[in-house]
């Protein structure tokens, strides 16, 4: 079979995010909905292999869908855990190259902060709203992503994302996505950012 994803270990432990996200989801959103998608890509690739040796029918439409829909999943909460960090080495605001850049392509933190919360907010559904380098104009851009079948097309690096589907959230926050969104800037970790960001130059 050919290479397959795997789950990444948490950069910190599961409770280490707390009073802003609790244990409890940390520990069902990595093992149960992360692996899920681990596993829904690995299946489709799985699917994929075996039709191609004449072994199993497939409908392949179907299974791109769903190896589509998985890999970006898997790839974005890949992103999604070293994006943030324990109080204290998480939140406030950026420095250095990332910050220049904010207040370049933004105006200032603190428009960049109300616009990517209100992008967060505002996701149709479930989603993702995305801080993005586009290398064709080279600055700093958002997005906000219905689902997450998106990703072999915006072909831009992807810096920050804040998951806003509810199993991210509802456990401590129930329907009130926008007290999780100011909750969530507390444990931003402004320095995998910047590194995200250093790599693309």
């Amino acid at each position: 079979m050919a290479k397959t994803y795997a789950l990444p270990p948490l950069p910190y432990k599961y409770g280490d995010l707390q009073p802003h996200i609790s244990e409890k989801i940390m520990t069902l959103h990595h093992d149960k909905h992360h692996q899920a998608y681990v596993t829904g890509a690995n299946t489709a690739l799985d699917k994929l292999e075996k039709a191609r040796k004449g072994e199993m029918q497939i409908d392949v439409r179907a299974v791109l869908r769903d190896f589509s829909f998985n890999v970006d999943g898997h790839i974005l909460h890949s992103i999604f855990w070293p994006n943030m960090a324990p109080p204290g080495n998480g939140g406030g605001s950026p420095g250095g190259k990332l910050a220049d850049w904010i207040n370049r392509d933004f105006g200032g933190f603190d428009k960049f902060k109300a616009q990517f919360s209100d992008a967060a907010k505002t996701v149709e559904g479930r989603g993702w709203a995305l801080l993005l380098h586009d290398h064709e104009t080279d600055q700093l851009v958002l997005t906000q992503v219905e689902k997450q079948n998106f990703m072999h097309l915006a072909q831009m690096k992807i810096l920050l994302g804040l998951d806003v589907w509810e199993h991210a959230y509802y456990l401590d926050y129930l329907n009130d996505r926008g007290k999780y969104v100011e909750a969530w800037w507390n444990v931003v970790n402004w320095s995998d950012v910047d590194s995200r960001l250093s790599k693309v130059q």
